[in-house]
């Protein structure tokens, strides 16, 4: 694959696994044994039939037709909404406990922003009988109550995090601390493409089954495999990189990847990670992230807990250096206005993170026989608080 990863975990300039010893054997168990894990066919035959009859895929690729007509193209959704737990999490979280089983790992733990990996990886832990501990800043905590209490719901032990901007980059913080702490029995579920080699490679792979059903699936409506252009949000990036993955390697679709610009790029209150980031080391690996001049990192901020990441995974930094992908950007107030209109245009409550997507709708020209795929990477029920507060509902 041209725009895979290598065999020293690094894609292009970025990547690797920059780890404090302590974590080293963890981090080599996995590189070691992940591609042996999965390629495995009992592997595969257990996360087919789990993503099948527990999950509900194949997710559809649904037509807009309302927003065909009002963009003047062919507009599709990639229904990850309507994914068991509401999110394409739930692909990578199952991935990623079988393999933990097949480790022998007895405890789970997890980062989560907006809270959909972490009601994803309760959920596999729930139905795999296997501890549960997620880490969760305690601002994301406040603004996505209710999938705290999904996770408390489903068994899992959900532990704030105190420090800091108090959202995912010091979960994420947390949970690398309590692995270094409990290396032997213990799996740490990445929920997104990065951290250190190979998380970001398995994740992507986790999560390839977007694109792959899509490729299918267009076909079915149009005749063609191929769209003319792919849009998905990003914050540390799983649903864009499983929604860009069997795409990447045919360079005449356009993919799209849409930051969160906050209250502006400019404003000092932005997770725009292409604009406003350097190359630098960030939970364990090099890529792109926002730091001041002597290398500390910036907080970020977003409307979206989802997308409140102050750097995006190394094959993201890779296909941004490259110029394989488009990376633009959305503020809040765009990104709640498009949510509100996918609601009332289709039906369809986006997650916050998905609406930053639609908004970059507004902002390209299309020909009347393009094809173009949106990732609908999660459902709105978990903002609609947000929503209330912005809408005066």
């Amino acid at each position: 694959m041209k725009y895979g990863v290598n065999e020293q975990g690094y894609y292009g300039d970025f990547g690797g696994a920059y780890i404090p010893e302590m974590l080293y054997p963890n981090v080599e168990e996995l590189r070691q044994q992940y591609l042996n894990i999965i390629n495995d066919a009992g592997f595969k035959e257990e996360f087919d039939q789990l993503l099948k009859d527990y999950v509900g895929r194949p997710s559809p690729l649904y037509h807009a037709k309302r927003y065909s007509e009002k963009y003047g193209a062919n507009i599709f959704f990639k229904r990850e909404d309507l994914n068991h737990t509401g999110s394409h999490k739930i692909n990578n979280a199952i991935g990623q406990i079988l393999l933990a089983q097949r480790l022998g790992k007895k405890r789970i733990i997890a980062e989560t922003g907006a809270g959909q990996h972490g009601v994803a990886t309760a959920t596999v832990c729930a139905l795999k009988g296997i501890e549960c501990v997620v880490y969760m800043g305690e601002v994301d905590m406040e603004r996505q109550a209710p999938n705290v209490a999904r996770m408390k719901m489903l068994g899992a032990t959900v532990v704030p995090a105190k420090s800091g901007s108090k959202t995912l980059k010091d979960a994420t913080n947390e949970a690398l601390r309590d692995w270094i702490a409990n290396p032997v029995d213990t799996h740490y579920i990445i929920g997104s493409v990065v951290g250190p080699y190979p998380y970001p490679d398995m994740v992507a792979r986790f999560q390839s089954i977007i694109s792959l059903e899509a490729k299918a699936q267009l076909k079915e409506h149009t005749g063609k495999e191929l769209p003319e252009y792919v849009l998905a949000c990003v914050g540390g990036g799983s649903n864009a990189m499983g929604m860009f993955y069997h795409f990447l390697d045919d360079e005449s679709v356009k993919l799209v990847a849409v930051e969160a610009a906050g209250k502006g790029v400019d404003s000092g209150h932005s997770a725009a990670t292409t604009f406003l980031g350097r190359e630098g080391v960030l939970h364990g690996s090099r890529t792109i992230l926002m730091q001041t001049d002597d290398g500390q990192v910036v907080e970020p901020y977003s409307v979206s807990a989802g997308l409140d990441y102050p750097g995006i995974g190394p094959q993201h930094a890779h296909l941004y250096k490259i110029n394989r992908a488009q990376y633009v950007s959305v503020t809040d107030d765009e990104a709640l206005k498009a949510g509100l209109l996918c609601s009332q245009m289709e039906g369809i409550i986006p997650a916050i993170e998905s609406a930053h997507a639609f908004a970059q709708l507004e902002k390209m020209k299309f020909k009347a026989d393009d094809n173009v795929i949106v990732c609908l990477s999660g459902r709105g029920d978990k903002d609609l608080d947000t929503y209330i507060k912005y809408f005066n509902f």
